[in-house]
């Protein structure tokens, strides 16, 4: 949904018969034509990670100052409520969290109070990694999490069949 090209694609992709899943972080409505809109909003942590700068670069004022700039943005921009809610009505929607810790979870569960109207039954959590070790773990108290709630567990497949190599 980045790009305003993604409009007449639609369309056209509409026109010849193809099955059309939009994925967006929620942040942006553009007038696209799809069968599905798979909205994956991002959690307080997709920030970037500033204090991972070196001491080096927190020496430097400019690029601390940048860095944080870059945090605020994100943070601003992450959670755009009326658009994830002309999206629910206008489309078909599956939500898809990406999950690192149970106060993730928490936090999904405020998302979801927030949005009534959001069927849990296409709420899927999909566990932060891409080391199968890692996903493995995450997995154990996450599926669980997921059937008592009644959410939707989303395994990272790409990682289990292809390791964490890019494109796949």
């Amino acid at each position: 949904m980045m790009f305003a090209d993604v409009v007449p694609l639609s369309v056209e992709l509409e026109r010849l018969g193809f099955h059309i899943t939009i994925e967006t972080a929620g942040t942006l409505d553009l007038p696209v034509r799809c069968d599905l809109m798979s909205i994956s909003p991002k959690l307080k942590n997709s920030t970037p990670p500033s204090q991972g700068m070196s001491a080096h670069e927190m020496s430097d004022s400019a690029d601390y100052r940048r860095m944080s700039a870059i945090v605020r943005r994100h943070d601003r921009a992450r959670h755009a409520p009326d658009v994830i809610r002309r999206l629910v009505r206008d489309y078909a929607c599956q939500m898809k969290f990406v999950v690192d810790s149970v106060e993730d979870c928490r936090e999904v569960e405020s998302y979801l109070c927030e949005f009534p109207e959001i069927d849990r039954a296409n709420v899927m959590l999909m566990p932060q990694g891409i080391e199968q070790n890692s996903l493995e773990e995450k997995a154990r108290w996450l599926i669980p999490y997921c059937q008592e709630n009644g959410l939707t567990f989303c395994p990272r497949r790409q990682i289990e069949w292809f390791g964490g190599a890019r494109g796949t």
